[in-house]
């Protein structure tokens, strides 16, 4: 028996659209990131790109469990002594994708295929978004309910 190795161009990629209204964000980067490695298929191959594209609509009602919105804290180099910061809350006022993204971007390979996973990415404030004429299906994410904890 031979094993599959994908081939880039080989493979069809779809879209798929989640609407991220009231959903925690590492339950959705967790998903958002095997639907870009590609894991989810079974032609699945580490050093290809076998991964969809991803459409998330209403990123700015996304929920953090717990006092992350005030403990959570983002850092950045500008380039100038010193580093920038700020909150989870103040990031979502000023750039709510932002959040999604680099929870996303954390969660790929560490390498250069990571980037052309992470362009595939496509997220967005409002519930509009320009890839209607993709025809993106909708995706649910696993969500923790009463029962389910009870």
């Amino acid at each position: 028996m031979k094993t599959y190795v994908a081939k880039p161009g080989e493979i069809e990629q779809q879209w798929w659209i989640y609407d991220a209204d009231g959903v925690v964000v590492g339950r959705l980067a967790a998903e958002i990131a095997r639907l870009l490695m590609g894991k989810h298929r079974p032609t699945y191959t580490p050093h290809v790109d076998t991964g969809d594209f991803v459409v998330v609509v209403n990123a700015e009602k996304i929920h953090f469990t717990g006092k992350k919105w005030d403990l959570k804290q983002y850092t950045w180099y500008s380039g100038y002594p010193g580093l920038k910061s700020e909150t989870a809350g103040a990031r979502l006022a000023r750039r709510p994708e932002l959040i999604l993204m680099e929870a996303v971007r954390r969660m790929l390979p560490k390498n250069k295929l990571a980037t052309k996973m992470l362009s595939k990415l496509k997220v967005y404030a409002g519930s509009e978004h320009p890839h209607q004429a993709q025809n993106p299906q909708p995706r649910e994410v696993a969500t923790k309910t009463a029962a389910a904890t009870a």
